[in-house]
């Protein structure tokens, strides 16, 4: 490829030289920060010093052909209260570089196959903006990048001698245009300690007027972070992300022995855009009373049968199920599943819906998305992607990690501080042609129940989390886990909350059993965890009734409730059954 031959002459050219031809997208240009110009001076030093000459001949050295330096500035305020009391107040400044190395060229390099991970380094920076510290530190992490790359190289190579043929040829890394965008420094966190304090403290308290659980935590957490990017390509970047969040987690657990949790997530981009203490209240108290009344729920049995998911429940089984198997890198490689590998320009979902991922899109009904970026982890700016349009899937989530048929990253390369990056969501958003509204869902779901002889269909009001399984070595299966469930009787009779249920299923089968979408959309905000490390991320989507969905029973538990009675607390009673304060 022209950029690996680009790359291998550098030092005649200088970086200078290479930047301008090129040729790269300037989006601004402001004042260049003090941490960037210590990245991209270090980085050229290293760039046109490192395995040239006589002595690196000598001791069979290889220049690399790329080298990026990425650095996460984060300013941080972390509070947590549980019981009624604070029992965290934590504010940190924490500024983290990562090193990526690549030895050989884009065809075959060092991160090739298992070795994907050999190329990044990391080092804590300096919190000043003293260039000469700066730089020390980034060369001392350069250095010891480069001999991990070298190490590894050398194995792929070895690999590359004795191994059968790969089912996807493709180079280790794509050629992309640099990127130049100097924006500003995210601004330092400003939080009333004091007021928030008593604001989450209020809101933990409220617990103590539901007896039955045993234990809460409200955690607020406000992180202003500064991403800084640049290349031996060319790419310069400064790029701010401000993101607020405030979590309750509540737990219980039933005379049998079943543990029970229910969890709230509130985002936006500024503390200041939180909900009001009053809302913030009002939806503990749900919490309190949603635990207290699965306590006392049947626990269901397995069921095969038609059920709607709620819109944030839907968005949750759409990240799980089908938004990990549209991940560029999961079609590539002997371990895994290729699930939709071979399925481009194939109906994959009914014709009446289309789902994109737009890390572009901040806001979504007046909701803040969490997956929301300007640019991705590889210094590639965030694109707006059609993934499936009309059942008919498009294309992938892409890093720069090619796979056939895709040599190109749409900037959805995303990794925790100290992982490579590999293809991710953002903003997963599930659009449809054929809605109805909520009551007409419901008389579907009775219909659909009746047809198939079923005394009741399930309703998923709220869903936790769940885990997908990608690699080939073990069943392509999916299993999600519901928090509130209804069982939605054809006879007319109330809808009965039960517990214990867990979602199972096949992604192929799932996706092609949906018949009907709700016409309002929800949203859900949360952190994912993959090979590439945690990532904020969004999903949008609208209810939907499917025809037939399969669930089994979760872990029965074998711990008895606290055998203890919970403390007294003024204005509660140790005996009491209600949530009322």
């Amino acid at each position: 490829m022209q950029r690996g031959l680009r790359c291998g002459t550098a030092s005649a050219l200088g970086l200078a030289a290479a930047i301008a031809l090129a040729q790269p997208h300037v989006v601004t240009a402001q004042q260049s920060p003090v941490l960037l110009d210590a990245m991209t001076s270090e980085l050229h030093r290293a760039f046109t010093s490192l395995g040239r000459g006589d002595a690196a001949a000598k001791e069979n050295e290889l220049p690399p052909y790329f080298l990026s330096y990425s650095v996460s500035d984060a300013d941080v305020v972390m509070m947590q209260a549980q019981y009624g009391a604070v029992v965290a107040d934590n504010a940190n400044r924490v500024r983290v570089a990562d090193i990526q190395v690549r030895l050989g060229d884009a065809k075959l390099d060092n991160t090739h196959g298992q070795h994907r991970g050999s190329a990044v380094n990391s080092m804590q920076l300096p919190l000043t903006d003293d260039a000469a510290a700066l730089k020390r530190s980034l060369w001392l992490a350069t250095n010891s990048g480069y001999s991990n790359a070298l190490d590894n190289y050398l194995r792929v190579k070895t690999e590359a001698q004795v191994r059968a043929k790969e089912e996807d040829t493709s180079p280790d890394f794509s050629e992309e245009k640099p990127q130049v965008a100097i924006g500003k420094i995210a601004p330092a966190v400003k939080v009333d300690r004091a007021a928030w304090a008593q604001r989450i403290t209020a809101l933990s308290k409220v617990f103590r007027a539901y007896p039955d659980v045993y234990q809460n935590a409200v955690i607020l957490s406000v992180q202003n972070d500064t991403y800084y990017f640049a290349s031996s390509e060319g790419s310069r970047i400064v790029a701010p992300h401000e993101q607020a969040r405030l979590v309750a987690v509540a737990v219980t657990r039933a005379d049998d022995g079943m543990d029970l949790f229910r969890a709230q997530t509130f985002e936006a981009e500024t503390i200041d855009g939180l909900p009001s203490q009053a809302d913030l209240e009002a939806a503990m108290n749900e919490l309190g009373k949603s635990l207290e009344d699965l306590r006392k729920a049947p626990v269901t049995q397995p069921f095969d049968g038609p059920a709607i998911l709620s819109g944030r429940a839907a968005a949750v089984f759409f990240h799980e199920v089908l938004g990990h198997r549209l991940e560029g890198q999961r079609q590539r490689g002997e371990e895994e599943g290729q699930t939709f590998t071979k399925d481009i320009g194939k109906e994959i979902l009914p014709s009446f819906l289309s789902v994109s991922d737009d890390p572009t899109k901040t806001i979504f009904n007046h909701t803040w998305l969490s997956g929301s970026y300007q640019y991705d982890d590889e210094g590639q700016k965030a694109q707006r992607v059609e993934l499936i349009q009309d059942g008919v899937l498009k294309t992938f989530l892409m890093s720069r990690l090619p796979i056939a048929s895709f040599g190109e990253s749409n900037g959805h390369g995303r990794a925790q501080t100290g992982r490579m990056p590999t293809g991710r969501q953002g903003n997963l958003i599930v659009t449809s042609t054929k809605s109805v509204s909520d009551a007409e869902l419901r008389k579907q779901l009775i219909e659909e129940a009746k047809k198939q002889g079923k005394p009741f269909g399930l309703y998923f009001e709220d869903i936790s989390s769940g885990f997908a399984v990608t690699t080939r070595n073990s069943p392509q299966a999916f299993q999600v886990i519901p928090l509130v469930v209804y069982r939605v009787y054809v006879d007319g009779r109330p809808d009965e909350l039960v517990r214990g249920v867990s979602i199972v299923g096949t992604p192929l089968a799932a996706m092609k059993r949906i018949i009907a979408t709700g016409d309002k959309s929800e949203v859900f905000n949360g952190e994912c965890g993959a090979e590439s490390g945690s990532v904020p991320v969004s999903a949008v989507a609208p209810a939907m009734l499917v025809s037939e969905m399969e669930t089994q029973r979760q872990p029965q538990g074998t711990a008895r409730p606290p055998i203890l009675p919970i403390p007294s607390a003024e204005g509660t009673e140790n005996n009491s059954s209600k949530g009322v304060r």
